[in-house]
């Protein structure tokens, strides 16, 4: 029944890593799927928007997709097409949509589903959170009507766009700087966990083996990050935006800290950097504002995602 399924809306960039979670979010059991809205990212948005259409096609739903900012808010637009190839799906084979874009535009929406299911919407985010910025900045009561933002970006202690910086904050550290002070309560799924919630190439060929054409898919998708991830020392490939959406499924799978967490907007070399009092003094603990996801179970994490992805190949 819907009246159990916990609404959500999926604000993403895909991407390969979005791509999965979009395959997640599709066929969970547990959710109720209101919206997919798109932002610019790791490719354009005329490409991110299509392609979150060209993914649900293949999970076989029609999700209604709106598209949001063709850029940051501030500053310049930095992509990752290096990582996502250059339509932003590596030139894995998709279908194209069944469905078209959907008319308003991404923070429109996420005001009006918010009101519509008043204190229940869950935000998960995978992508620069551009469109959460202006939707916040628009709509000033947004905050009250909104359960939880669970989102993929950030880091303590590295980064993976710049030695600081993760991509999604480094792409609108400004937008992240408000989406952060909004009070909403925020999980934050950054680099701490997403490298050590992994794939390994053995489990890759399993999740492959299961046949289904959203499996390999998926497999396929996963297969790039094992090479590109061994300059940081992570056995498999890091599942980014997946560990999002498999904490808003699953968050016993998953430790965290309550803390305090900001970002660095100003800074030569720390532009798009998560500070967080999380191991220091915790001088602002007094106003903590997120959870730090920092472990997952490994092998149930693998697992369970896996398990989710095979129930394509079921009636």
């Amino acid at each position: 029944m819907d009246e159990n399924r916990q609404p959500v809306i999926l604000d993403c960039d895909p991407g390969i890593d979005d791509a999965v979670a979009l395959l997640l979010a599709a066929r969970a059991p547990e959710l109720k799927l209101v919206a997919v809205t798109a932002v610019a990212g790791n490719v354009g948005l005329d490409k991110t928007s299509l392609n979150a259409r060209r993914v649900l096609t293949l999970a076989g739903v029609a999700v209604p997709v709106f598209a949001g900012a063709s850029g940051p808010m501030f500053g310049e637009q930095v992509t990752a097409d290096e990582v996502h190839g250059a339509d932003g799906l590596l030139g894995i084979p998709a279908p194209e949509p069944a469905f078209p874009l959907g008319e308003g535009t991404a923070w429109d929406v996420i005001w009006q589903k918010a009101q519509e299911y008043g204190k229940e919407l869950v935000i998960v985010a995978t992508g620069p959170l551009t469109n959460l910025g202006i939707a916040l900045v628009k709509y000033p009561e947004l905050p009250s009507h909104i359960k939880r933002i669970v989102l993929m970006g950030g880091a303590t202690d590295f980064g993976n766009t710049t030695p600081a910086a993760e991509y999604n904050i480094y792409a609108d550290p400004e937008a992240a700087d408000i989406v952060f002070r909004s009070g909403i309560p925020l999980v934050m799924c950054g680099l701490d966990v997403t490298h050590k919630a992994y794939f390994t190439q053995d489990e890759i060929d399993q999740l492959e083996a299961l046949g289904t054409p959203q499996a390999v898919f998926a497999a396929r998708t996963m297969g790039c990050g094992v090479e590109w991830h061994q300059r940081f020392l992570v056995p498999g490939a890091p599942m980014h935006d997946p560990c999002a959406m498999m904490y808003a499924l699953e968050p016993e799978l998953f430790e965290g800290i309550s803390c305090w967490i900001g970002v660095e907007c100003q800074g030569k070399y720390t532009r798009g950097k998560t500070v967080t009092d999380a191991y220091s003094d915790a001088k602002m603990s007094s106003g903590s504002n997120a959870t730090l996801v920092t472990q997952a179970d490994r092998e149930t994490f693998v697992a369970h995602l896996t398990e989710r992805l095979a129930a394509y190949g079921m009636p």
